[in-house]
C-alpha cells in the first residue's frame, strides 16, 4: 500500500478514541462581564452538568473579561455534537447569569471558534498558550495568579500541563 501524501500523514496522529477540542467563545459586544467569581461558578456548574446531560467533559479553561477558552471532549458514544454542547452551555450560562446576577441577555455572541487537537503535544502547547493569555493581556503577572482559570475535569493536568 502506498504511503499517503505528506500533507495527510498527520491525520493518523489524532487522539484515538476521544478527540479534544479547543473552544473559544466571546461575550456579546465583547463586553467585559465574564471574569468574576460568580460567573466562574456558573460556568463550572454548567460544565459539570454538561458531562451527565450531554456527554462532554471540560478540562483546562481560562476566563478572560470578554471571552472564554476551554478544552473539551466527548465522554461517551452517545454524546451530542460539539455544536449542541457548546450551544447548551452558552444557553444555560446565559440563563443563570440573568437569573442569579441580573446580567443583560444575550450574554454571548452567536458563533464560537473550535479547533481539533490532534495530539497530546498539540494539547500541551495550546494549554500553555491559553494559560498565558491573562499575562499577555496585562491582567496578571503570572498564570498562577489569575483566579479565573481551572481544570474542572480529571484529565491528569496540573497547572495547565499534562
Amino acid at each position: 500500500m502506498a504511503e499517503p501524501p505528506k500533507h495527510l500523514r498527520r491525520l493518523d496522529r489524532t487522539f484515538s478514541r476521544s478527540p479534544v477540542y479547543f473552544v473559544t467563545t466571546t461575550a456579546a459586544g465583547r463586553k467585559p462581564v465574564l471574569n468574576s467569581a460568580q460567573m466562574q461558578a456558573i460556568f463550572e456548574e454548567v460544565w459539570k452538568n454538561g458531562a451527565s446531560l450531554y456527554g462532554w467533559s471540560v478540562g483546562p479553561y481560562v476566563i478572560m473579561p470578554d471571552h472564554v477558552h476551554f478544552f473539551c471532549r466527548a465522554g461517551r458514544d452517545e454524546a451530542v455534537t460539539l455544536g449542541a454542547f457548546v450551544g447548551k452551555w452558552k444557553e444555560w450560562t446565559s440563563k443563570f447569569a440573568h437569573r442569579r446576577l441580573g446580567n443583560v441577555t444575550p450574554l454571548w455572541q452567536q458563533e464560537f471558534f473550535d479547533h481539533l487537537l490532534r495530539s497530546e503535544e498539540s494539547m500541551r502547547e495550546k494549554v500553555a498558550y491559553v494559560m498565558q493569555n491573562p499575562v499577555r493581556a496585562g491582567l496578571t503577572d503570572t498564570p498562577e495568579n489569575w483566579t479565573f482559570r481551572g481544570n474542572p475535569g480529571n484529565w491528569g493536568i496540573r497547572d495547565g500541563c499534562l
